[in-house]
């Protein structure tokens, strides 16, 4: 098949968070599974940096790759005046799939590729039910110029039964949403050291968040359990999201007497996973997370992990890697403390969240989601 990946940012624009990854895993699989995987995004690679004014192409991991011109753009939103004619320069596609929501370059896509008889499969990425912004402006947008893009998809992805009930809760057919969870890589189950040489560290109890720094990923209530927890250090690994919320715990980690014991770290310069066999705990108590995918990588590594039922990645670990908690300070503080004082519980977790992550190998997954793009094409 020739399949036709929109999406609102791509590879090496790490700063976007996980989907970057999850995306450029998805391509090369399929890639490698004999498909002609064709990429169109925009060109921006942070949240404040602007894009550029001139379309590239390059090949990434055996998937051609359009970087287009974006010459405006609010945060991640870029705006793509060239796409509907790059698309009619090329080869049409079997099968398109897009990525993300309330994006111009989605929109737009979804909007050629239903023109031209292409069907296409929606993914939202986590970004269906509106969340922590300008909630008024989007249900607004959602229910009149944007209902088109998901109405008009032949399928609809969902990472986990989390995402699958907020299509459900919007009225989509549940006949047409189909669950792809997202694939795990390997990752090291042997401590490199990296992450301790770092931070100083020796034998202190470490406990690792992976992810964007943004609001409502439970960072404060990581921050406000240790005072309860003596000696333990908190390492917090992956890109400010603009809105000041690394300040927020700088300044919240102060006032609780904690600021040598929290450590954040900004963007690492690669795929984090060498880091998390370092620590004793990945903790992601997300107030929202459709997936979450360190939490899955953590246990890839044999490490436990402690996830708010929140995140759709604790329908996989529950019992099966990791400790699930509400979105409660008080329960993500009793539970850090319990995996911190029983090494035995940790390794249990930690050898059943690797037997579980070997479920998700990347070819696999990308095996089902061949499956959906053959589905929408009978």
């Amino acid at each position: 098949m020739r399949i036709a990946f929109v999406a609102p940012a791509y590879w090496p624009a790490e700063a976007f968070g996980g989907p970057i990854w999850v995306l450029r895993s998805l391509a090369r699989e399929l890639a490698l599974r004999g498909h002609a995987v064709d990429v169109w995004t925009t060109s921006l690679e942070r949240v404040d940096r602007r894009g550029s004014l001139l379309t590239r192409t390059a090949t990434v991991d055996a998937a051609t790759v359009r970087y287009l011109s974006t010459p405006l753009r609010y945060r991640w939103m870029g705006i793509t005046p060239t796409l509907l004619l790059h698309l009619g320069r090329v080869p049409r596609p079997d099968v398109a799939h897009i990525f993300g929501f309330r994006d111009p370059i989605g929109f737009l896509g979804a909007a050629w590729f239903r023109h031209h008889r292409v069907p296409y499969v929606f993914e939202a990425l986590g970004m269906f039910t509106p969340k922590l912004r300008k909630l008024a402006l989007k249900r607004a947008l959602d229910r009149t110029l944007l209902a088109s893009l998901p109405r008009g998809a032949a399928a609809v992805v969902a990472a986990s039964g989390i995402e699958r009930g907020e299509y459900l809760a919007a009225g989509l057919p549940a006949g047409r949403i189909l669950i792809r969870p997202n694939g795990v890589p390997e990752a090291p189950q042997e401590r490199s050291g990296v992450l301790r040489r770092r931070l100083g560290l020796e034998g202190e109890p470490l406990v690792l968040y992976v992810g964007r720094v943004a609001d409502g990923k439970g960072l404060d209530l990581l921050v406000h359990a240790l005072p309860e927890l003596p000696d333990a250090h908190l390492a917090i690994v992956g890109p400010d999201d603009g809105h000041g919320t690394t300040r927020a715990l700088r300044q919240l980690a102060g006032a609780l007497g904690v600021a040598s014991r929290v450590h954040l770290l900004g963007q690492w310069p690669e795929q984090p996973l060498a880091l998390y066999a370092d620590a004793e705990v990945l903790a992601l108590p997300s107030r929202h997370e459709n997936f979450g995918m360190a939490a899955a990588e953590a246990a890839a590594a044999g490490v436990p992990v402690l996830v708010s039922d929140r995140c759709g990645v604790a329908e996989l670990l529950r019992d099966r890697g990791a400790l699930v908690v509400g979105y409660d300070g008080r329960e993500v503080q009793e539970a850090l403390a319990r995996l911190l004082a029983d090494p035995e519980l940790r390794r249990s977790l930690g050898a059943a969240g690797a037997l579980s992550a070997r479920e998700l190998a990347w070819p696999h997954v990308a095996e089902l989601q061949e499956s959906i793009y053959r589905h929408v094409l009978v």
